[in-house]
């Protein structure tokens, strides 16, 4: 009878795996977020007028807008609204304080 010879293997070693917990993952992603650029912008007022309303705007024209002094301002990101807040001055410039920041973006 034909004896069968034990073959012993080597063990090797594996490194271990490297698993991010879901919290570790979310600030990962948030940090990447950190260089992302976005366009704000503050909507003082809308108004619709006519194209012959339009051409006859030149210097010292008025337009009317839909808001009043003292009403709050949109504050927009990339075009979508974000928050609303009232106009403040920083020394020599404008600013916008914000009072309300929406749930949904």
């Amino acid at each position: 009878m034909a004896t069968k010879k034990a073959v012993k293997k080597k063990a090797t070693k594996k490194a271990p795996a490297t698993k991010q917990t879901a919290p570790a993952l979310a600030k990962d992603n948030i940090d990447a977020l950190d260089t992302v650029q976005l366009t704000a912008s503050v909507e003082l007022g809308r108004t619709r007028i006519t194209l012959d309303q339009a051409l006859n705007i030149g210097e010292q024209s008025l337009i009317e807008l839909n808001k009043k002094v003292g009403d709050s301002v949109d504050i927009l990101l990339n075009g979508k609204l974000f928050a609303r807040g009232e106009i403040v001055t920083v020394g020599e410039n404008f600013g916008v304080r914000l009072t309300e920041v929406l749930e949904e973006v």
